[in-house]
């Protein structure tokens, strides 16, 4: 019977996952996967922004041309993870694909303090990672994690570096998505104990 029939997904899992938005305004940490990006940028339209980041300049060069292909409007650009090239609480969310995992516990703080600054108040980190392989296949992988983070993972590294409500969202086909948020400001109200008279 067709009524029982499983369609295709509507959209791949990691763009469901951000909860992307039109006119969100979005920046993508790491280049590995510019599908990601096309549909990132795609989803959050022409009233919204959508950035990119690697501290790659051959990746950033490879993945530009892929990105203009799915025929997405994306700000691509190479820059050090730790001095991104925003202004402060320009974006709702910032996507972290790859990237965390492979660095050293100092870099990884700096890089994390830099995504704070450009996130609004309110706005959301999405962290994916891949999912640790077991057997042989992990063997041969040869994929580097700091052990520091394979303690806490993101959601530690989150929570370290100033994000509140830090969690994972789900794990599936391979990959763990992990959500944080950048504390909203507070509003002083006259019922407020620290509301002036």
């Amino acid at each position: 019977m067709a009524w029982f029939r499983k369609g295709a997904p509507s959209e791949p899992l990691a763009i469901t996952m951000t909860g992307v938005k039109l006119a969100d305004r979005v920046l993508v940490l790491g280049l590995s996967d510019p599908s990601l990006v096309a549909a990132l940028a795609t989803k959050s339209g022409l009233t919204g922004r959508a950035c990119a980041v690697d501290a790659d300049a051959a990746l950033v060069a490879r993945a530009t041309p892929a990105i203009e292909r799915e025929g997405a409007l994306a700000e691509v650009v190479s820059a050090p993870w730790s001095a991104l090239p925003y202004e402060t609480a320009a974006f709702d969310l910032v996507v972290i694909r790859h990237v965390l995992a492979a660095m050293g516990d100092d870099e990884r703080s700096r890089t994390l303090l830099e995504v704070y600054r450009v996130l609004r108040d309110g706005g959301r980190a999405i962290v994916i990672d891949e999912l640790p392989r077991g057997g042989i296949g992990g063997l041969l992988s040869g994929r580097k994690i700091d052990v520091t983070y394979e303690e806490g993972g993101g959601v530690a590294a989150l929570t370290r570096n100033g994000f509140v409500a830090a969690r994972v969202l789900a794990e599936r086909d391979g990959l763990r998505f992990i959500e944080g948020a950048k504390r909203g400001a507070r509003i002083e109200t006259a019922s407020s104990p620290t509301a002036r008279t």
